[in-house]
């Protein structure tokens, strides 16, 4: 179900990444998720896991999240895995007609989909752990020093965050229109792939009408405030590097240095 989607929802817990500087966790996700694709080998695959399942356990959070983050996705895991088996030259070990499985392939289905699976995991432990507006902050310092060549840090993020809140808020209203247009007879689960496209135009203009009324309703609502942008804005918690900043730093710094030795070395 669409309600199973969690990417942009926040699960308030006591931790250590809850307490982590919001930069910290960005910059150390950037760097973890360049350092998944240095691996090429299982003894990287088996390090990349192991750091995933102990950041998982620093996080605190119910194991079925990181389930429900992956599972909405399980058609492109597989399409991933299904492209990767069948095309990729090598050892035959199956053959039936034009499909061919090789000793190869299935090596490199498996770590490309393992490394499908851990961008999404890693992604979704940012958003578990840390607020929608703790989010924005750290985005905008992060993109602060860019503003001298032009970029608008500031409307930049808050552009991303509006995007990462709003998602679970559509996906509940996409459900529940296809619930009152089943309810009165629409058929989104049966025919050929035409008939379902056609299916959902009952479906996606009612949601188009929400999310512009949303929008409306967001923006009146910004502009009753005073809302003028980041200029002259001042914050009632500064964001300021600690101790556990520094250490998350140099764990996801170690696991880097390491997967990228493996690789060349």
């Amino acid at each position: 179900m669409l309600g199973n989607i969690t990417l942009g929802q926040y699960y308030p817990a006591e931790s250590f990444l809850h307490r982590l500087d919001p930069r910290t966790k960005i910059l150390c996700t950037l760097a973890f998720v360049v350092s998944i694709f240095f691996a090429d080998s299982w003894l990287a695959y088996g390090i990349v896991t192991a750091f995933t399942v102990f950041c998982f356990a620093l996080s605190r959070l119910p194991a079925g999240l990181m389930w429900r983050a992956v599972k909405p996705l399980w058609i492109i895991i597989v399409f991933t895995l299904t492209i990767h088996v069948f095309t990729t030259p090598g050892e035959v070990l199956w053959q039936w007609g034009w499909l061919v499985v090789s000793k190869e392939g299935l090596r490199m289905g498996g770590m490309m989909t393992a490394r499908l699976v851990f961008l999404i995991m890693f992604s979704s432990l940012v958003t578990y752990t840390t607020s929608p507006i703790v989010l924005t902050d750290g985005i905008e310092q992060l993109l602060n020093p860019f503003r001298r060549i032009g970029v608008p840090a500031h409307e930049l993020a808050m552009m991303m965050t509006i995007a990462l809140r709003f998602i679970p808020t559509l996906l509940q209203e996409t459900e529940r229109i296809m619930k009152a247009q089943t309810a009165r007879g629409a058929d989104f689960g049966s025919g050929n792939l035409i008939r379902r496209a056609k299916a959902m135009v009952p479906l996606l203009v009612p949601l188009f009408v929400s999310a512009f009324r949303r929008a409306d309703e967001l923006a009146v609502a910004m502009e009753a405030r005073c809302y003028h942008g980041g200029d002259g804005r001042t914050r009632m918690h500064e964001l300021v590097y600690g101790r556990l900043d520094v250490i998350a730093f140099a764990g996801t710094a170690a696991v880097f240095a390491l997967l990228a030795a493996l690789r060349w070395l």
